[in-house]
């Protein structure tokens, strides 16, 4: 994932925090990450057939859950800029253990922005 964000606006978020539904994702998506939106809408989609498969919400639930926290990354430059550069990072590493530093790296950036985000 290498997106680049237009404007820079420091710590403060680009746009509000969207609520957690499929369209004011999208809408946020649009905005903060263009270029995730064919992403976006391939997870939705997956989403909704794997809960009419399963005869469960639990697919749509995870999907929501997955892209307000990305959403949550990409509204805020400097954690998007480092949760990109710890993903590029770990993809050109040279050894495991590097590899493994960057994703670390990343993945309490996601789970930081996973907490902001959890529903009530």
């Amino acid at each position: 994932m290498s997106v680049q964000h237009a404007e820079t606006a420091g710590d403060r978020p680009l746009i509000p925090r969207p609520e957690r539904t499929p369209g004011a994702l999208r809408a946020a998506c649009a905005v903060v990450a263009p270029d995730l939106l064919v992403a976006y809408d391939q997870a939705k989609d997956q989403a909704l057939a794997e809960a009419v498969q399963h005869g469960s919400l639990k697919p749509i639930h995870a999907y929501l859950s997955h892209w307000a926290a990305l959403i949550e990354i990409e509204r805020h430059p400097a954690m998007a800029k480092a949760y990109h550069r710890a993903e590029y990072l770990a993809r050109v590493a040279t050894t495991a253990d590097e590899a493994r530093t960057h994703l670390a790296t990343a993945s309490a950036l996601y789970r930081d922005a996973a907490k902001t985000v959890r529903p009530e």
